[in-house]
């Protein structure tokens, strides 16, 4: 269905372009990318379907990026702290 689509505004695109619309010139590089768009969309949705969402990587981070990560939560506490009872 998307490519039928893409093919037909691809024409229509391409034949408003040569009849001297230089906007049409765009969109008629845009459809082909949106129709390859669409197969590659729907060839992940199908491999997803047999073999379930990737899964992440088993990695721990290193004393940098831990030390890192507790530093960023820290400050992350601090600004959404609610205010003293200072009014």
């Amino acid at each position: 269905m998307a490519e039928a689509l893409c093919a037909s505004a691809f024409v229509v695109e391409l034949d408003r372009a040569l009849s001297g619309n230089g906007l049409s010139w765009v969109y008629t590089v845009e459809w082909p990318f949106l129709g390859g768009y669409a197969v590659y969309a729907w060839r992940r949705f199908l491999r997803e379907e047999r073999e379930g969402p990737p899964t992440p990587r088993d990695t721990e981070p290193d004393d940098e990026t831990r030390r890192k990560l507790e530093e960023w939560n820290a400050y992350l506490d601090e600004v959404h702290r609610p205010p003293s009872g200072d009014a």
